[in-house]
């Protein structure tokens, strides 16, 4: 494994996963459970390091970069399982942001400090 992989070797990496060492991809609506538990586990780390909350002693096996990864990782499964390109999908998203927003950030308020 290299330390850098592209959208499209991610999504090619957790297929072969999946297929070698996972069996089978869970259902889609099954991913989407988990896709949303990790996000708010996710959450939850980030509401005891960037908010108000403290941590607990259960929060502090929980870390901030492996929860983001297992965001990513079910986001790419959903992704294989629904013919998503993410490498395609992002850059048309990009533009459809830019776009969008050209001006929109620039002049709001509540962004200018």
């Amino acid at each position: 494994m290299t330390n850098e992989l592209s959208l499209p070797e991610i999504q090619k990496q957790v297929d072969e996963w999946i297929k070698t060492i996972g069996v089978r991809y869970f259902s889609e609506l099954t991913n989407m459970a988990i896709l949303t538990e990790e996000v708010g586990e996710l959450a939850r780390i980030m509401a005891r390091k960037f908010g108000d909350q403290s941590f607990k002693k259960s929060d502090e096996e929980y870390q901030l970069a492996d929860e983001m990864a297992d965001v990513l990782w079910v986001l790419v499964c959903l992704a294989n399982q629904t013919g998503v390109d993410l490498n395609e999908a992002f850059i048309k998203n990009i533009e459809k942001k830019t776009h969008r927003d050209q001006d929109r950030h620039k002049n709001n308020e509540k962004l200018q400090s």
